[in-house]
């Protein structure tokens, strides 16, 4: 008999509730009678609250009440369809935040952020969220995960060794690569200096995935204390935005000159302005803009924070649909290298997860993994909204604290 499932459902602005839910089926249509036997059953062991859901339950997307939330997903293989091959029952995994078909143009090319043909909207899903093909969310005790050879990872450790680290390879499924892919394609390297835009736990992600490549100096720009101290305890340079609204002077004093060589956007479009004035308002192009300020000539840009093209709460009517005012002048002048979009978790879960399972990184330890119940989860995200230096990880089973 199935266990029963229970999972994190939006009901409006504001509030989120945790409710029983149907246990998952290897169905994608029941109408029509379109079956997932190429998909498999996850018992979650972790699944997170992310800065992404939170712009939903503020309200600041279209996202239908009724919706179950999540899209980072760590569990254990219980049920297969027909079609799987290599994927085997109790294999623990990390699920990409990206649903992937593997067999399109985009997916063959590696862009498994964009898939052709699991969202009839447009390019690209995910689980558990607005316009994203309208897959049922993983922050939940039970979960449904497609074409589940092309896009589960499995952990190729014994258990012991996977639950003892479960809180470090929950961050596989979203905020590691997506921090990662944000300073990669930002260009940083060997000897590199670096600005991230925000201390939220992708930003956190993104300065430790910047060390890892060997930036020689990260610096990390928020407006919340409690946040810039935990980007100071592995190494990371501070600026408070919230008392200076001149970033380049800042950065000067700790380099001695006001120019970064590589920047990353991981604020997105609830960006406010600078300063003890401006930091009162919302001003969504802020980030954008100082970044190519502060980027030298010929530098790269890195925007894994989020920008959506309907946002019901924008302070005005171009806002509203995401069309902001950009310099992108002075980006062109520059000769700036701009990378935008979901990142393609594919392109390095696997490699990030072997520095996780050698200990190479602590990113539980860096974002500050803070493990709660399941049923705690409105209080998770109540916190997250005020500001807290915490990555919620949710703990459906009670595993993640016993196994750590």
């Amino acid at each position: 008999m199935a266990d029963t499932n229970r999972g994190v459902v939006y009901q409006g602005p504001g509030t989120v509730t945790v409710e029983d839910l149907d246990y998952p089926k290897l169905v994608l249509d029941e109408q029509n009678g379109r079956t997932l036997q190429h998909g498999a059953i996850l018992k979650v062991l972790a699944t997170n609250i992310c800065g992404s859901d939170q712009h939903m339950v503020r309200g600041r997307t279209t996202a239908p009440a009724g919706l179950t939330l999540g899209h980072e997903i760590t569990g254990e293989v219980v049920e297969l369809g027909r079609d799987v091959e290599f994927i085997k029952q109790g294999d623990i995994v990390s699920v990409p935040f990206n649903i992937a078909c593997g067999r399109c143009r985009n997916c063959k090319e590696g862009h498994t952020g964009v898939c052709d043909n699991v969202n009839p909207a447009r390019a690209g899903a995910a689980y558990g969220y607005v316009d994203m093909g309208g897959w049922h969310g993983g922050q939940a005790r039970y979960v449904v995960v497609p074409y589940a050879d092309f896009n589960l990872l499995k952990v190729p450790a014994d258990r012991d060794t996977v639950m003892a680290k479960l809180p470090d390879l929950a961050m596989l499924s979203d905020i590691f690569p997506t921090g990662y892919h944000g300073a990669y394609t930002a260009g940083v390297t060997t000897g590199s200096t670096v600005y991230v835009a925000g201390a939220g736990p992708v930003g956190l992600a993104c300065a430790t995935s910047c060390l890892l490549l060997g930036a020689a100096v990260v610096i990390v720009g928020d407006m919340v204390e409690e946040r810039l101290a935990q980007a100071r305890s592995f190494g990371c340079e501070t600026i408070d935005l919230s008392a200076h609204d001149n970033v380049g002077e800042q950065v000067e004093q700790i380099l001695g000159t006001s120019e970064v060589d590589a920047a990353v956007d991981c604020v997105g479009f609830e960006a406010r302005g600078h300063g003890p004035e401006g930091s009162a308002g919302e001003q969504p192009a802020t980030v954008l803009n100082s970044l190519m300020e502060i980027t030298r000539a010929a530098g790269g840009i890195g925007i894994p924070g989020l920008y959506v093209t309907g946002d019901p709460g924008g302070v005005d009517e171009n806002a509203k649909v995401g069309q902001l005012g950009i310099r992108i002048g002075l980006g062109w002048a520059k000769s700036h290298v701009f990378t935008t979009g979901q990142c393609p978790v594919m392109r390095y879960n696997r490699r990030l997860m072997m520095s996780i399972l050698h200990d190479r990184v602590q990113i539980a330890r860096n974002v500050n993994a803070t493990v709660i119940p399941l049923d705690q989860a409105p209080e998770g995200y109540q916190q997250f909204d005020q500001g807290a230096a915490r990555k919620y990880v949710l703990d459906p089973h009670g595993l993640v604290g016993a196994g750590a």
